[in-house]
C-alpha cells in the first residue's frame, strides 16, 4: 500500500540529520483509529488490536478513495460482528472512520494526488507491462527465492552479508529486471517532458527521479514488500515493526551529470528501508552509514563502530531500518540510478509514540542504558562496602 504527500522533518543540530518522506496521516495511524473510532457506536467500535487470525476481503477492484491495502489492513480492527457483513458494509464503516479521522485539509491534499496519479495512468502508456505484475522466477536471482521460500533466519543469512551491525546486503534482481525498470523510467520522463507534465519527485531532498506508485507500479512493489522484504523484516527488524510493515513508497532516484550529484546525512521516513542499484555505469555514489538513531538522539555523535561505507554494486540490494543515518557520497562519473522502497508500519508508528526508551535499536539510548546500569552497580557495590566496613567497627 502506497500513499501519497510530504512529510519532511527537519531536525536541529550542530551536524542536522533531515527526514525526508512522503506520507499521510491515514498510513502512519491505522492503529490510532481505534480509539478515534470511539465516537462510533460502542457495538460498532473498531478493536484495539488486530484479529491476526481474521483474513481480509480483497479490495483492488473498487474504485475508493484511499488505497485498497488500507481497507484490507484496517478490516482486521472490525468489530467481531461485523467480519460477516457484505463487502460494500464493511467498505461503509472503513470509509466514514478514515474520513473522520483525515483532517478536511488532508483530505483535499490526498484528493488532488488521486486526481494527479489519476490523470497520469489514464494517459501514460507503459512500455513494458510485464514488470507492473509481480513475476518472481524473473525479478529476482534464483537464491534470493529460495531464502524467501524457505522463509528462515538460516536461509536469509546464508545468501546475506551484515558487514556492519543492522545493514544487509545481497544479490536480489535479475540483470533483465534492471533494464527493463531503467527502460520504463526513462520511457515516463520522455513522455513527461513531451507532455509537459509537472511531474512530483520522490521526495524533498531529491530534484531528480520519479514515484513508482504514481505511474502504476504501486500494486507490484506492495507486493513486493509484503511476500518478500516482510519476511526478512520479521526476522532481523522486529523492534522496529518489521513483522507489521502495511504501506510504502516506492520511487527511483538518479545521480550523476545534469542529475542529483550526492546525498546529504539523513534518516529515511520509514521503518526499513530497501535501496537496489539498477546501474548503469558509474563510480563513486558510496552510501554512508553513521549509527541508528531515535528521533532524541537523531544528531548525536558516531562510535567508531558505527561508521560504515558501501559502495554499490547493480543488482545487489541494500537493507536497513529507516532511522540508520546515512548519506550518499558524490556520483562522480556516469550516471548511477537506484530504486528506494520505504516501508512503513503503523502499527510501531503508533507505539513509539508512547515509549521513551529505544535502547533495542537506537544506539545512543543503548548506551545510555548501560551507563544507568554500571552506575547503579556501582553505587550498590559501595553501599554494599560501606555497610559491611560498619559491620567490623
Amino acid at each position: 500500500m502506497s500513499l501519497p504527500g510530504a512529510d519532511r522533518r527537519e531536525v536541529q543540530g550542530p551536524s542536522p540529520v533531515s527526514g525526508g518522506g512522503n506520507g499521510v496521516a491515514v498510513a502512519s495511524d491505522l492503529n490510532r483509529l481505534a480509539i478515534v473510532a470511539s465516537n462510533q457506536s460502542t457495538s460498532q467500535r473498531l478493536r484495539l488490536n488486530p484479529n491476526k487470525d481474521h483474513k481480509p476481503d480483497s479490495y483492488e477492484d473498487l474504485q475508493l478513495d484511499f488505497s485498497p491495502s488500507i481497507f484490507s489492513s484496517l478490516e482486521r480492527y472490525l468489530p467481531p460482528t461485523m467480519l460477516s457483513l457484505p463487502r460494500d458494509d464493511k467498505v461503509k464503516f472503513m470509509k466514514d472512520i478514515l474520513l473522520k479521522y483525515l483532517p478536511h485539509g488532508e483530505r483535499n491534499r490526498v484528493q488532488k494526488h488521486r486526481e494527479y496519479r489519476q490523470k497520469i495512468i489514464s494517459n501514460y502508456q507503459p512500455l513494458h507491462r510485464e514488470i507492473y505484475t509481480m513475476h518472481p522466477q524473473t525479478f529476482f536471482v534464483p537464491s534470493f527465492l529460495k531464502a524467501i521460500n524457505d522463509n528462515s533466519e538460516e536461509s536469509f543469512r546464508s545468501i546475506m552479508s551484515e558487514p556492519s551491525p543492522g545493514v544487509f546486503t545481497f544479490e536480489m534482481i535479475q540483470p533483465r529486471f534492471c533494464e527493463l525498470l531503467l527502460s520504463e523510467v526513462e520511457n515516463f520522463e520522455k513522455w513527461v517532458n513531451e507532455a509537459k507534465f509537472r511531474i512530483m519527485r520522490p521526495n524533498t531532498m531529491n530534484k531528480y527521479g520519479a514515484v513508482l506508485d504514481d505511474f502504476g507500479l504501486e500494486t507490484m512493489l506492495d507486493k513486493l514488500m509484503e511476500g518478500y522484504i516482510r519476511p526478512i523484516s520479521k526476522v532481523f527488524f522486529q523492534e522496529v515493526g518489521g513483522s507489521t510493515l502495511d504501506s510504502h513508497h516506492g520511487f527511483v532516484v538518479e545521480y550523476g551529470k545534469d542529475r542529483d550529484v550526492d546525498l546529504g546525512f539523513h534518516v529515511d521516513d520509514s521503518e526499513v528501508t530497501l535501496n537496489v542499484c539498477l546501474g548503469k555505469q558509474f563510480s563513486g555514489g558510496e552510501l554512508f552509514f553513521r549509527g541508528t538513531r531515535c528521533d532524541k538522539h537523531v544528531n548525536t555523535g558516531s562510535q567508531s563502530e558505527e561508521i560504515f561505507d558501501y559502495s554499490h554494486v547493480p543488482g545487489r540490494a541494500v537493507l536497513h531500518r529507516g532511522r540508520h543515518r546515512h548519506g550518499a557520497r558524490a556520483t562522480t562519473s556516469g550516471h548511477r540510478i537506484n530504486l528506494l522502497l520505504w516501508c512503513r508500519s503503523s502499527v510501531f508508528r503508533e507505539m513509539k509514540k508512547y515509549q521513551k526508551d529505544f535502547s533495542t535499536w537506537c544506539g545512543e539510548c543503548f548506551r545510555e542504558k548501560k551507563e544507568r546500569q554500571r552506575l547503579s552497580i556501582a553505587a550498590t557495590k559501595s553501599e554494599l562496602l560501606r555497610k559491611e566496613g560498619e559491620s567490623t567497627t
